[in-house]
Order: C-alpha cells, then structure tokens, then sequence
C-alpha cells in the first residue's frame, strides 16, 4: 500500500497518469513487452522531430533507430571516404547520411545507394521462414523526391551485389546495411568492409532481429576482423580498427 502510494505521489501530470495506466494495461497484455520511459529528452528535439514527420515517421517503430544513426554519423569527423546505403527503401537513411555529409563534414564525400527497388531477393534457408521475395518493395520515385535536395548523393539501382563493382576505386567512412537477407548481407559487408576506412563506420540494420536471422549469420559468415556491438535497436555496428572486448558475463 506504502509503494502505490508512493507511484501515485510521483504521477504529476495527466501525462503520468496516462503513461503509468499505459504500462499496466501493457502487462496484462503483453507481459514480455518491455516499454520504456516516456522522458528520454531526444524525444522533444525540434530537428530530429521535424525530420521523422517529412519521413511519415514521428510516431513509427523506426525512431530510435534513425537517432542512433544520426549520432553515430559523428563518429567519422576525422574519417576520410565516402558513404554508401545498401538497402534504401524510401531515403529515411540515407537522407540523415548525407545531410551530416553536407552540414558536418570536413571532407566532400559522395553518397552512394544500392536498392532494387524491387523489395527483397529470395530468402534462403539462413532467413527462415518470415520474409518473401518482392517483400518491402516501393517505388524509387519517393527516395528520389525525398532526397532532391541531397548533394552528391548517387542512385544505384538494381540488384546486390550487381552494381558494387562501379566503385571498387572508392573508399567509405560509413556504410550502412539493411537489407534484411544473408546473401546481399554478406555481399555488402564482403564488399564494403575492406574499403572502409580505419575508424570508418558499418551499421548492419537488421542485426538482433528475430526474423532477420539471416543478418547475423552473415556477420558471423563474412570473416571480417572487427567485433560488433549490438544495439538495442536492433542493430549493430563496427568501428574499423577498434578492439573490442567480448561481453562481461552477467550472471
């Protein structure tokens, strides 16, 4: 009785009120759902706000997601290369790389982005059972207007790993997967990583996700020498260069 007294003398605003209400109901639904608390102040930037609306994404799963590669993009200040998407569905992405290439950067660097277009290739059996070939298919029309007003950012239409061969030359500062499958996975990160830049930055989207397994097994499958740190978005990512411990064993 002390304890739910007390949470009630917490709850000081109808924003409380609602947000503690929200959690029980989400017990007794979901009891494994873990929410989060509802004050993370990057929630109330004005900027970041702004840009999940242009993207129709203000109130989607994808917020955390994009903030994370937003702030990682300030890891590759002193990084020379350019900066490459594979998997660019609608230009959410890419549209935060290449304003930090613009707005941030010290160096110029060109934008590159893989995507059919066409949605995903066939799954294999490392992808189980819950994607299908044309899953996650758009028109590239929306990419294009969304990121009309992004400098030096390239198109690369058509199918991993078919058109990587057209910058072989280059070398990358950031790169970001996410295209959901082992093969193109594997095809991105055996591609990319040996053109990334000591301190350069992989981010493989699809990670820690349940029904991307195949994402995973590809990191393990690719041989590269860098470690990779799970998110708690789902993702993961790689500073080239960085050693880094395996995980502190908890138990």
């Amino acid at each position: 009785m002390k304890a739910l007294k007390r949470r009630l003398e917490l709850l000081r605003s109808a924003d409380a009120v609602r947000f503690y209400l929200l959690v029980r109901i989400a017990r007794l639904l979901l009891p494994t759902y873990r929410l989060r608390w509802n004050t993370l102040n990057w929630w109330q930037n004005t900027d970041f706000n702004s840009y999940l609306a242009q993207f129709g994404e203000l109130n989607s799963f994808n917020s955390d997601r994009r903030w994370i590669v937003h702030q990682l993009l300030r890891l590759i200040a002193d990084v020379e290369g350019d900066t490459a998407e594979c998997g660019v569905f609608e230009g959410a992405t890419s549209y935060l790389i290449c304003k930090a290439n613009q707005h941030t950067s010290r160096f110029t660097r060109t934008h590159f982005m893989f995507d059919s277009f066409a949605g995903l290739s066939d799954p294999v059996a490392q992808d189980g059972t819950y994607w299908r070939k044309g899953d996650l298919a758009t028109h590239e029309d929306i990419a294009r207007a969304r990121l009309q007003a992004c400098e030096r950012a390239v198109f690369m239409k058509g199918w991993i790993p078919d058109r990587f061969h057209e910058v072989a030359r280059h070398r990358f500062a950031f790169v970001h997967i996410d295209v959901d499958l082992y093969q193109p996975t594997l095809d991105s990160i055996e591609f990319f990583y040996p053109r990334l830049n000591d301190g350069g930055v992989m981010i493989i989207d699809d990670f820690g996700f349940t029904n991307c397994p195949g994402a995973a097994m590809a990191v393990a499958a690719s041989g590269i020498q860098d470690k990779v740190l799970s998110l708690p978005d789902g993702g993961a990512f790689l500073i080239k260069g960085t050693r880094v411990e395996v995980p502190a064993v908890l138990a």
